[in-house]
Formats: structure tokens, C-alpha cells, sequence
């Protein structure tokens, strides 16, 4: 991380106490930074809870100026309310109507919040943009490529997020916090002045809708499609809403009497829901994802991988096999659970992240 010679760097600020600490560290590295906080929309109806994107409130960006002026660096902000409507939250619906369970968060890392980062920064001859994300980046002395690493704190490891930044992008980022653990993160944050980060609370919410509030979303802006509910004998067990309501797996909120169920399936073409009384129904070995991103060259054999299919899964061990240009397939040597379309594969050898994909 530190620079050679003094090195404008632009630093996605978010109030929080990981890009505050990420600023911190870049400055007494010698860097020269710039904190930019971008500015994202949130759902404007009543009921929603949220009144402001949780990413980007009026109190973050007060703390966000606050650590900025008292680094003695800029501090800007960047409306950029229309992109993310595209990028994010169209992309969201848009999966949800296709009976998809989208991942708004690995759509945005590459799609908008780097992206604009650095595009910010280029316009104004900045070639670096960091954030206070949980990874690593090393430039490979025999390729010559870039490539993501696994944080040093597992229990934090933002790597699954970041599986679809392309190399180029990977070429211009910093992670300074990919070397620390969140313990130790606090503790400069402590010893700084920021006694702030020490009493706030890091909101669960999706950035633009409440979770609460999300039942209320998927009926306004995709609207009520019922059906039926049928269990594992083709047995009609009730109706539906939609099947934009629910994800593979699920089990809380059903309400089926005769329970508990889990959702195993969707039937589109009837716009049946499928649920199951047995867990066991749930689990498959091979994975089929597509399109994928690779960091370094695409695999032209089946090689061994390490891969989970959602963030705070345990990756484990697999076979992936290049099919196409634009597929490829996950062979699990152990059933893995509610496979759900629209989320992320991301595989791993050892500390390496080779990439990801989208899971059909």
C-alpha cells in the first residue's frame, strides 16, 4: 500500500468507520488523498421506513466532512441518484421479475460505485480510488495480472462482493484495511479521536428500502401475480402472492398450514410455488453459472476450487468446468443448499479469488 512518492488517491467515504480508518492509514502512508461520498437514492413511497439511502444519509456525510477536515484532506459529493436508479435498483426489480433473487451489492461494486470512483478521479487526473472494504490486491510478478485475495480477517472477507470488478478496475483500487483485523481497526479509530465509530451501529437494511418495508416494495413496483402453492405429491397446499415474494430455501413467513415448508422450486410457466416438508430436497451438486468474470485467464480444463453461493456461506470444494463463453459449471463434492438463481458463485484457490458467476 504505501506510495513510493506522494500519490493523489481518491477514497469513497461513507461516514463508517472502515473508509474513515481507510483514509487515515492512506495519509500516513503517504498518500494524498481525496474523500468522495457518493449520493444514491432511496425508494420514495410512505411506506418505506427508510428515509434516507442508509449508505449515503445526511449524518454520514456530516461524519464523513468531519474526518476529512480533521485529516486536513477534501471533501466532495457526488450525486449520482440517477445511475444507481439504472444500475441498481432497475437491475433489482428486473431480476425479481424474472423470478430471480437478485445481489444488488455485487451489481453495484462494479457497475457504479467503482466505476464513478474512478471516473471521478480520472476526470481530475487521479489514477487511484480506495475504499474501506475487507480484501487485497497483489499484482501477479508472472502474469503481469491483478488479482483479489481473500482479507486477512475471514470473519469479515469482502471478496464475494467484488467478484465481478473487471481487471482493469482491480489495476487503479486500494484496500488498505485487507491486512487488518476489525478489532484492530477499531482500535486506530479509538486511538485517533473517532470515539464515534465506537457507539454507532452498522445498519442491516438494504441501501434504498427497509427490509421491513420490502413486502410493501415487491407489491407496488411489481405488483400482486397469485398462484398456487403445491407441496412434494403435486398436492395443492394454498396461494400465493407472487413468487417475486419468496427465495429458494425459505422457510420463516410462509405461514402453510400443515408445516413447516420450505420453498423448493418455482414453476414458472404456472406460476406454481413449490415447497417441501423435507430439508433434504433442498441440497444439489452441480451449479450451472453464467456469464462469469474471471481475474486472470479463463480456465481452458476443470480445475479444483474452493466456491460458496451466497456471502456468509463456507466456501467448499468443487470442480469448475468452463462449458462456454458464457457459461460454466460448479460440481460440488457435497451437496450444497437452495441453490438460488440470480445470486453469485465466487471461487477461490486457497487465498486467491479467480472470480465469479451468475447462478442459473
Amino acid at each position: 500500500m504505501p506510495a513510493k512518492t506522494l500519490k493523489k488517491i481518491v477514497v469513497g467515504m461513507s461516514g463508517g468507520v472502515d473508509s474513515s480508518i481507510a483514509l487515515l492509514l492512506l495519509k500516513k502512508a503517504g498518500w494524498d488523498p481525496v474523500g468522495v461520498s457518493l449520493k444514491y437514492p432511496v425508494w420514495k413511497d410512505s411506506e418505506n421506513r427508510l428515509k434516507e439511502n442508509v449508505c449515503c444519509s445526511a449524518e454520514s456525510f456530516r461524519i464523513a466532512k468531519d474526518v476529512c477536515r480533521s485529516l486536513g484532506v477534501s471533501h466532495y459529493i457526488v450525486n449520482v441518484s440517477r445511475e444507481f436508479r439504472k444500475e441498481v435498483i432497475e437491475y433489482f426489480t428486473g431480476e425479481l421479475r424474472s423470478v430471480r433473487t437478485p445481489n444488488p451489492c455485487v451489481r453495484c461494486n462494479r457497475f457504479l460505485k467503482f466505476k464513478k470512483l474512478l471516473a471521478w478521479g480520472k476526470e481530475r487526473g487521479i489514477r487511484y480510488a480506495a475504499t474501506g472494504h475487507y480484501a487485497r490486491i497483489r499484482k501477479n510478478p508472472g502474469t503481469g495480472l491483478y488479482e483479489l485475495l481473500k482479507a486477512r480477517d475471514k470473519d469479515r472477507d469482502q471478496t464475494y462482493s467484488l467478484g465481478f470488478l473487471s481487471q482493469e478496475q482491480l489495476r487503479h483500487i486500494v484496500f488498505p484495511l485487507g491486512g487488518l483485523l476489525k478489532d484492530k481497526v477499531y482500535e486506530i479509530a479509538g486511538k485517533a479521536g473517532f470515539e464515534i465509530f465506537l457507539k454507532r451501529r452498522q445498519s442491516q437494511d438494504f441501501c434504498f428500502v427497509s427490509g421491513r418495508s420490502m413486502d410493501a416494495f415487491l407489491a407496488k413496483e411489481i405488483g400482486i401475480r397469485e398462484g398456487v402453492v403445491s407441496d412434494d405429491e403435486d398436492k395443492v397446499i394454498g396461494k400465493h402472492r407472487g413468487l417475486h415474494f419468496y427465495t429458494i430455501g425459505q422457510r420463516k413467513g410462509l405461514g402453510f398450514s400443515g408445516g413447516p415448508y420450505f420453498v423448493k422450486a418455482f414453476d414458472v410457466p404456472k406460476n406454481a410455488l413449490r415447497v417441501t416438508k423435507e430439508e433434504a430436497r433442498l441440497f444439489q451438486k452441480e451449479v450451472l453459472i453464467g456469464p462469469c468474470n474471471f481475474f486472470g485467464r479463463t480456465p481452458k480444463k476443470p480445475i479444483r476450487v474452493q466456491a460458496k453461493i451466497r456471502y456468509r456461506q463456507r466456501a467448499a470444494p468443487a470442480v469448475l468446468a468452463v462449458l462456454s463463453k458464457d457459461r460454466a459449471k460448479l460440481s460440488f463434492d457435497r451437496p450444497q443448499r437452495a441453490v438460488t438463481p440470480g445470486q453469485f458463485a465466487v471461487f477461490y484457490r486457497r487465498s486467491v479469488c479467480l472470480g465469479a458467476g451468475e447462478i442459473r
